[in-house]
């Protein structure tokens, strides 16, 4: 899997608040990561966009290569070389 232009190799900790839809970058290319500043434009991808349930941290993604966008599943330590570890077998619950 390629690294995309500006996605991170590991999770980005941000503060949600509850009720407020946000847009996750989905492409990597935005330079405001992990929200979407419309670079996407041109590459078929498009953000996401998701509602925090409550006023709380969250770990988004930041490889882009998550199987429960836009939240980390540890997937950017396989990325890494790397397997998952405890807190991420049993999915996050951002």
């Amino acid at each position: 899997m390629k690294q995309t232009d500006n996605s991170a190799k590991q999770p980005i900790a941000v503060e949600v608040i509850a009720g407020k839809t946000y847009m996750w970058c989905a492409c990597g290319k935005s330079q405001k990561q992990p929200w979407c500043d419309g670079s996407h434009a041109g590459t078929g991808k498009t953000p996401l966009p998701f509602t925090a349930k409550e006023t709380k941290a969250v770990h988004l993604c930041g490889c882009k290569h998550t199987g429960h966008a836009p939240f980390c599943d540890g997937t950017h330590q396989i990325l890494n070389g790397g397997g998952r570890d405890e807190y991420f077998q049993d999915g996050q619950t951002d």
